[in-house]
């Protein structure tokens, strides 16, 4: 059983920065997709960043050039480093995995931005 944990998340002011972690269990970071979501009151979940196994990264158009997805093989964490962040960032993150048998979840961990 594939277990993920979130933390990082918190309040933060127009313009700031935040990095979350998304711990592992299991040597799953390095093998398989990884990658964040996102989901605001009232609006669907959403593909924040994913970053696959050889290294290449994707992300939506909305956060092109603030946010960016990295991974720590020896710790089986992947991050995400959100700046320059906007009220409209403001959601629950969710970490993601996708293996073969099954996708998985974290808990989630919320991000407000606001002044």
């Amino acid at each position: 059983q594939v277990q993920l944990v979130e933390s990082g998340g918190g309040l933060v002011q127009p313009g700031g920065s935040l990095r979350l972690s998304c711990a592992a269990s299991g040597s799953i970071v390095s093998r398989y997709v990884m990658g964040w979501y996102r989901q605001a009151p009232g609006k669907q979940r959403e593909l924040v960043a994913v970053i696959a196994s050889g290294g290449n990264t994707n992300f939506a158009d909305s956060v092109k050039d603030r946010f960016t997805i990295s991974r720590d093989n020896a710790k089986n964490t992947v991050y995400l480093q959100m700046n320059s962040l906007k009220p409209e960032d403001t959601a629950v993150y969710y970490c993601y995995a996708r293996l073969p048998i099954s996708n998985y979840w974290g808990q989630g961990t919320q991000v407000t931005v606001s002044s």
